[in-house]
């Protein structure tokens, strides 16, 4: 039985070993990412076919209707008490159908007050609306990418600094088990080390699944296979900014302003609103019908040729509703456009003091403070090998490097964080690494 376990365990872990391996690796950069993700979205490919097809709505609007042709009064036969006792020529001889009566109307619609032109300039916003809707939506996807980025970053340090402690805390793990096996040591203090390397294995294992969930978003976002495993460059994990490179927040404003893809959204649909209203005032104005016909045995002529015009008489329907509507929908869109440059304001001022906030608190870590910890550390470790500390002293130690690592590396994601949210509330990268 024992054979069997032993076994199936050898299968699992060949098995595992060997999906491992079959698992591509792909390294990037945060430059090389924000490349990839600009060429391959599948929801930025699709959002961008917008722009094209609200431009053939242009072209539709430019165009002229049909005229219309009809063909009707064709009489194929006729009685001699039809003809008036009139002979009907042989068919293809001479004047073929001269009896008949046929019936021939050409019709061509004229829109009147411009309408063509103003509904191809209603169009046109729609052209502009698109683009801002593509920009507002990569807006909205490269600070999500970027978060899920700069979360790798954190993730894979975090896990790195974890993998360095399991590597020690395993050398001193086996020292001890055969120091307690020769009976020098208490085997007390081996399963305090052992329980120390079984709390470092979980918060690994706990920070992979972490990991997982952040690449698979940012797989998702940068369409690659599922499969492959992703490793981003921590090279510029670490923020090189400070207050003083911030501009004055009322300057940010402004720069909101010109650059905020909602912020055009709201004026385009002010100026889209207007020309509706334009366009439905035009329509209260009826459009022309051109005729031009010709009639074979219809009347006292034999050949009748007449030209005619046909309109709407506008005594009931003036488009009234359509025009109240519209004007209706100006004034919601300059109330919305109000509302738009409130909330921008209040979004900038909040992500510039977050980032003030962030950068302040760094501003207190000293430089050299991480490197000393390290120096710390390798001295505690020397010591707890050679007796020289306590057990309780080399873990009480060890827990507050990883705090301290940790806070340190969260101010960083949280320097990186609120910048993006900068960047984003104003509409454009106004600050990098």
């Amino acid at each position: 039985m024992n054979f069997k376990r032993y076994l199936t365990s050898l299968v699992c872990i060949y098995t595992f070993a060997g999906n491992l391996q079959a698992q591509d690796t792909l390294r990037l950069t945060r430059q090389e990412s924000e490349a990839v993700f600009l060429k391959e979205n599948l929801a930025l490919l699709a959002e961008k076919l917008e722009i094209p097809q609200a431009e053939a709505l242009v072209l539709q609007a430019s165009l002229w209707p049909n005229p219309n042709f009809t063909l009707d009064q064709v009489n194929f036969w006729a009685t001699d008490k039809q003809r008036g006792g009139q002979e009907v020529s042989p068919p293809f001889f001479g004047n073929v159908g001269r009896n008949l009566q046929v019936g021939i109307e050409v019709e061509q619609l004229v829109q009147t007050a411009g309408k063509r032109k103003k509904l191809m300039a209603l169009e046109q916003v729609g052209v502009d609306k698109a683009k801002q809707y593509f920009e507002d939506l990569l807006r909205n996807l490269k600070i999500e990418l970027r978060a899920e980025l700069t979360n790798i970053q954190y993730l894979q340090l975090r896990k790195s600094t974890y993998l360095n402690q399991v590597v020690s805390v395993k050398q001193l793990t086996e020292t001890y088990n055969k120091q307690v096996a020769a009976g020098n040591l208490p085997k007390a203090e081996y399963v305090r080390l052992k329980a120390l390397e079984l709390e470092l294995l979980k918060n690994i294992s706990d920070l992979d699944k972490e990991l997982n969930a952040s690449q698979k978003t940012v797989k998702q976002l940068l369409h690659i296979p599922a499969a492959t495993f992703l490793v981003i460059d921590t090279a510029d994990y670490w923020p090189s900014i400070n207050t003083a490179q911030l501009p004055a927040v009322l300057d940010l404003v402004e720069q909101g302003k010109q650059n905020r893809p909602d912020y055009h959204l709201a004026n385009l649909d002010i100026d889209y609103n207007n020309k509706l209203y334009t366009y439905e005032k035009a329509q209260k104005v009826p459009d022309l019908v051109l005729k031009g016909m010709y009639d074979r045995n219809g009347s006292t002529m034999l050949n009748f040729v007449g030209f005619g015009v046909a309109m709407d008489l506008p005594f009931f329907n003036k488009n009234q509703g359509n025009i109240k509507a519209a004007k209706i929908g100006v004034e919601q869109s300059k109330i919305r456009l109000k509302s738009a440059a409130h909330g921008l304001e209040t979004e900038i001022v909040l992500a510039y003091q977050n980032l003030t906030n962030a950068l302040n608190f760094q501003s207190q870590i000293e430089a050299n403070y991480e490197s000393g910890l390290d120096d710390l550390l390798k001295s505690y470790t020397k010591n707890f090998t050679n007796r020289n500390i306590s057990l309780l002293e080399f873990l009480d130690f060890l827990d507050a490097y990883l705090e301290n690592k940790k806070i340190i590396m969260e101010a960083a994601k949280d320097i990186s964080e609120k910048k993006e949210e900068l960047n984003f509330a104003v509409g454009k990268d106004i600050l990098n690494k």
